[in-house]
């Protein structure tokens, strides 16, 4: 069964979250060539995906880096996500790689260790 699997970007300026982009795959492979196929594509989507807006303070503030690693340690990070997961319309505990863009800077040395 085809299942909608996704790329998601932080692009991070100054240390900061400033908006997310995504893109989407439908597959019916297993989930390890699901994750192949998005640290695969992780290296080029980045120009092609859709964007959104990232979160902020009341203030007009963005979240920083740091405050989003923690989330993501408690795995409470997709909670920042729910907008791109109703755009894209995956099911419950959908399969997603995230990956930092550090000042237009799609960042991995080790694209092993995407957050998959």
């Amino acid at each position: 069964m085809n299942e909608t699997i996704l790329n998601i970007f932080l692009e991070i300026k100054n240390g900061f979250v400033v908006g997310f982009k995504a893109k989407s795959y439908l597959s019916d492979d297993g989930d390890q060539q699901k994750i192949e196929l998005l640290k695969e594509k992780a290296k080029t989507d980045f120009t092609t995906s859709f964007y959104f807006d990232a979160p902020q303070s009341k203030d007009g503030k963005f979240m920083k880096y740091s405050s989003f690693s923690k989330l993501e340690s408690r795995g409470m990070h997709y909670q920042l996500f729910e907008e791109i997961f109703s755009k894209f319309d995956v099911p419950e505990n959908p399969l997603v790689c995230v990956t930092p863009v550090v000042d237009g800077i799609v960042k991995s040395t080790d694209w092993e260790k995407l957050i998959c």
